[in-house]
């Protein structure tokens, strides 16, 4: 947890600050040791946590390492800290961190007795509940992947959260017996379309006479109760046999034809490179550590023959990529981002930068209920002529970075500059993050009134969202632009506010280009999710191994993040489509195969063919 979430607010009284010091001086100095005391680890928890202290202040303060911090924590709750004998350190008592305030456990009598600290359930539940709000509370902050949206707090806050959940249930299975719960645990349905297996339980002594008198039994009724169950992937071998018959009187062979394979003369079903390519590309599972799971369950299969099933897969949904990408460009708007992906370069012995770009139509925040989609392209570097390719035929709204590469659209005529609010937010994020000041408090805090106001008129039809936009944001975006305009001439122009501000002055009649269209966004957020699994995934599988791989990528990303988009699950939609296709599907019917049109209790897509 990072100082800006776990740290108390300034003005932290000298009397605090002076029972600080009194603390450390009991606890001594422990700079520069290797093993710790257990006063010495509760006085440097007290530093971390306790009032106006910090992570960051105890690991300068201490000379003592973040990980450790966070363990002697763990341990401090669960119990784990033992051999107290100083009767002079205070106890461990509750300890109190603003935003939102958190509680650390106080020792049990019985465990100051014994010279452990315990953990009381009742912090720890209030502990838990707290961290449960936090993330909560940040991930609503956040406008898109950007440094300023605190994703890594929120990831630390997260994995925070599931150890001390688990710490939590631990010590409630050893302490309380479930049978005497007072409070009933919550019903929470199952999903229906699981399959159910059933177990019937009957009395132990049968279900015909009673155990006390012996008298008959009749139904009364009965409990039941549901536990969600999991099994190793399930593999199979599916045996296609085909009769031959002849005919008796002109000897005529008869049989039916071999049905179409995945691979030729290949031992893949469709759904099998369905589950790889969505294993690798959505669950992030590189090909080699597929093979490695396999071989636990007995099945030799080599990375490369894995290699080649992906390929196929990708060949297959070639005439869906190209099919989403025309539609695509018929729309009247389009966000597009890029992101970095290293590639092989063999002949220099090292990886190069490749890039892949996202183009996505997505105008479900204006009420919208055309289909959403994203395609993807793979370049081998990142000039202006990859875009412009793309967007030979398109004529709209282009919402986007302020990448100097999309310029030569902007000046067709054909395409209409839209910036993104996210991307000037984010340049003065970087300065108030390192020093914070009173004008970069200001515009993040005028910045952000006006995603209040995009939050309450999200969904709303466009007309509804232009009104509100020019009734309520456009007074405060003129407001902005005085405050900055103001800022200017006090700054000087070399220093790194003074840049941050021109790059959205200079940039503004497109920065406000959303207040009279509201078919339009605040910012490009929507390409920056569209990348984000990319960035996630390219941390697994490392590099793409050459640009015919960077090209299989994007296509498979194209299929798999459309279909995330309409709310269709991949895998099953890449096995029906590509049996589909590979069955000869009349190229006059490809709108039927597409994800937005595309439903799994719909004809099966082989017998429609």
């Amino acid at each position: 947890m990072s100082d800006e979430i776990g740290s108390v607010e300034e003005g932290t009284s000298s009397h605090t600050r002076s029972r600080m010091t009194t603390r450390m001086e009991i606890a001594g100095r422990v700079s520069g040791r290797r093993h710790w005391t257990v006063e010495q680890k509760l006085a440097i928890l007290r530093d971390a946590f306790g009032p106006g202290g910090s992570v960051r202040a105890a690991m300068e303060r201490h000379e003592v390492g973040s990980g450790a911090i966070y363990t002697w924590r763990r341990q401090a709750m669960s119990g784990a800290l033992t051999g107290i004998t100083s009767p002079a350190v205070p106890s461990f008592a509750e300890v109190q961190i603003s935003e939102p305030a958190m509680m650390l456990p106080a020792p049990s009598s019985a465990a100051s007795g014994s010279g452990q600290i315990g953990i009381e359930l009742p912090s720890g539940v209030r502990l838990i509940d707290t961290l449960r709000v936090q993330p909560t509370r940040l991930k609503r902050m956040q406008f898109g992947k950007a440094s300023e949206k605190l994703s890594h707090e929120i990831a630390q806050l997260e994995l925070a959260l599931e150890e001390l959940e688990a710490e939590a249930a631990t010590v409630s299975a050893r302490r309380v017996d479930p049978a005497k719960l007072d409070r009933p645990a919550p019903v929470r349905a199952l999903p229906d379309h699981l399959p159910r297996e059933e177990q019937r339980i009957e009395p132990e002594h049968g279900n015909c006479t009673c155990p006390d008198c012996g008298g008959a039994l009749r139904p009364l009724g009965q409990d039941s109760d549901e536990m969600l169950d999991a099994v190793p992937v399930h593999w199979r071998v599916i045996r296609t046999i085909r009769p031959k018959y002849s005919c008796r009187a002109c000897e005529k062979v008869v049989q039916a034809a071999a049905p179409v394979k995945a691979i030729a003369r290949g031992k893949a079903t469709f759904g099998t490179l369905a589950h790889v390519v969505v294993a690798k590309f959505d669950h992030h599972l590189p090909l080699y550590r597929q093979a490695e799971m396999m071989a636990a369950q007995g099945i030799d299969i080599d990375r490369s023959t894995l290699a080649g099933w992906a390929g196929q897969a990708s060949a297959l949904l070639d005439p869906i990529v190209s099919r989403i990408r025309e539609a695509g460009l018929t729309a009247t708007k389009i966000h597009t981002d890029d992101t970095p992906v290293p590639m092989l370069d063999p002949g220099r012995g090292k990886t190069a930068t490749g890039r892949i770009w996202a183009y996505v139509v997505d105008d479900r925040g204006a009420g919208a209920t055309t289909p959403p989609l994203v395609w993807y392209q793979f370049t081998q570097d990142r000039t202006g002529s990859h875009p412009q390719q793309q967007l030979t035929s398109f004529t709209g709204f282009l919402q986007a970075d302020g990448y100097a590469g999309y310029d030569k659209l902007y000046t067709t005529n054909r395409v209409t500059e839209v910036a993104c609010w996210a991307h000037f937010r984010r340049k003065i994020f970087d300065i108030h993050a390192t020093k914070p000041t009173s004008l970069t408090t200001d515009l993040l805090t005028r910045i952000g009134n006006l995603y209040r106001i995009e939050d309450e008129i999200r969904g709303a039809p466009p007309d509804v969202r232009r009104r509100g936009r020019l009734e309520r944001t456009a007074p405060l975006v003129e407001a902005l632009r005085t405050a900055l305009d103001d800022a200017l001439r006090r700054l000087s122009p070399k220093s790194e506010m003074a840049k941050a501000i021109t790059y959205g002055r200079k940039r503004w009649t497109a920065l406000t280009r959303f207040l009279d269209d509201g078919r339009l966004e605040i910012d490009n957020n929507i390409a920056e999710r569209a990348i984000r699994s990319i960035a996630i995934g390219r941390k697994n599988w490392l590099f793409a191994g050459s640009k015919a791989g960077g090209d299989r990528a994007a296509a498979i990303y194209t299929v798999i993040e459309t279909c995330k988009l309409n709310g269709i699950e991949p895998q099953a939609y890449i096995a029906d489509v590509i049996a589909a296709i590979a069955g000869n599907w009349p190229a006059a019917r490809w709108d039927e195969l597409m994800p937005w049109n595309w439903r799994p209790d719909s004809q099966t897509i082989a017998e429609a063919a």
